[in-house]
């Protein structure tokens, strides 16, 4: 996990937010990432004797998410890590 500096000048405040919000939209992302890949490999698809119907159909998206950002909070694939560290260099002019 990414540990943010915390200084009292304002440019360095404006540079931690900036990176807070670049950890969280690769957090964002690798959830997405993460969704889709349960998708892929069938979870939450509705069992063919006794499943949920439609309803269960309609709603197996929000399970995903669900559990792909709880698996992410809980450290993820690592793929936040690398996103976050381009998305701070492409911010930073490096690219």
């Amino acid at each position: 996990m990414i540990t943010m500096p915390t200084h009292s000048n304002p440019v360095s405040t404006a540079v931690t937010q900036r990176d807070e919000a670049l950890w969280d939209a690769a957090k964002k992302l690798e959830a997405t990432f993460l969704a889709e890949m349960l998708k892929s490999s069938g979870l939450g698809q509705t069992p063919q004797a006794f499943g949920g119907g439609s309803g269960e159909d309609q709603f197996s998206s929000f399970l995903r998410q669900a559990q792909a950002d709880t698996m992410v909070e809980a450290g993820g694939i690592g793929l936040a890590q690398s996103l976050f560290e381009a998305l701070k260099e492409h911010a930073d002019g490096s690219v």
